[in-house]
């Protein structure tokens, strides 16, 4: 189709990839929601367990857990706050990477279908700053913390590097008092042990690496600054000075309608191929992330009771989904920001 039906034409200066960056409770959804709306780009809410439970009919899967055992049930974010040590926090953690994994080639399909930039809210590269801290914390082992690199090694390669990172940073103290204020118990994981990890982490490993490919704007948002500001920095930058040789920017320099088309033939067309074979690793030293053939068959049996689960997204009659359930065009998941409907969910 690469030949009727072109990429390079699609790209624009406004096609680029933003990722909001920075430790929790500063600030990063409201900024990377504004410049998304002022840059024209489309946002993408960070990822929470809700982008995995709650099914793209508005179902939460969780109902499911009153009919499972314990080792079957879920594990969020308020199961990891009431008990951080708990085995099933490398599941939790495994999600999440599924699910910044499976938002990233969403972007990505976005920008290669229609040019138009996007914003995220987190993503996919920085999932091991979070890794490490708890494995330093002592919330996961070495062998889960193996295991998950094994997961990232067979798939991260098919992913283009973001463009530009915004990186708000704070003092520990003020994360503190933000998460306090926000209400919702985090502090009691979120001490200041776990946050001066993560904030070391973030600068002097994730930082250091990301940056030999993207740009980087930092900002002291111990109070938020305005997005105006942050914009007028971001249209400053020129993208394209680097040359050949350049490691900045080497994803996006691909010369030939082939390759972009592929590229986009691949983050669209081929998204469960893909997270199949990341699903491919054997987990038998990870018995959090090791599900038995029995269990399994009990784990569909009460999951598939939830509205919309059976089949694929389109294809259940149950939910109205009509005429000859075909679809032409692939599925992209249309991201949500889980917070605004987690009650009606």
């Amino acid at each position: 189709m690469a030949f009727f039906d072109g990429t390079m034409k699609r790209m624009g200066e406004n096609s680029k990839i933003i990722v909001v960056e920075g430790p929790p409770a500063i600030g990063k959804t409201a900024l990377a929601k504004s410049l998304a709306e002022e840059l024209e780009m489309k946002y993408f809410p960070m990822v929470t367990a809700d982008s995995f439970y709650i099914n793209e009919y508005g179902h939460d899967h969780r109902a499911a857990d009153k009919d499972l055992p314990w080792h079957l049930k879920s594990f969020d974010e308020k199961d990891f706050i009431k008990n951080p040590k708990c085995e099933k926090t490398i599941h939790l953690q495994w999600v999440l990477w599924y699910e910044k994994f499976h938002q990233y080639m969403d972007a990505m399909a976005h920008l290669l279908n229609t040019g138009q930039g996007v914003v995220l809210d987190r993503c996919v590269y920085s999932a091991n700053v979070f890794a490490d801290t708890l494995l330093e914390m002592g919330y996961i082992n070495k062998q889960d913390r193996k295991m998950y690199q094994k997961y990232q090694d067979r798939v991260m390669h098919v992913l283009m590097k973001p463009h530009l990172i915004v990186y708000l940073d704070a003092p520990v103290s003020v994360v503190e008092t933000n998460l306090k204020n926000r209400g919702r118990g985090e502090e009691k994981v979120f001490n200041r042990e776990l946050l001066e990890k993560l904030e070391y982490n973030y600068k002097h490993c994730y930082l250091k690496t990301i940056t030999q490919h993207a740009e980087l704007l930092a900002y002291d948002w111990s109070s938020p600054g305005e997005a105006e500001v942050v914009v007028e920095d971001i249209e400053r930058i020129d993208f394209d000075r680097f040359d050949i040789h350049d490691p900045k920017m080497e994803d996006w320099r691909m010369k030939r309608e082939y390759q972009w088309s592929e590229k986009r033939w691949e983050v669209t067309e081929q998204q469960q191929v893909i997270l199949s074979s990341a699903l491919c690793t054997a987990v038998y030293d990870v018995p959090a992330l090791l599900v038995s053939g029995e269990d399994n068959q009990v784990w569909e049996e009460a999951h598939n009771k939830i509205p919309g689960t059976r089949y694929q997204y389109g294809f259940n009659a149950d939910m109205g989904d009509t005429g000859f359930l075909f679809r032409v065009k692939p599925h992209l998941r249309v991201w949500k920001d889980h917070s605004e409907t987690k009650a009606a969910a």
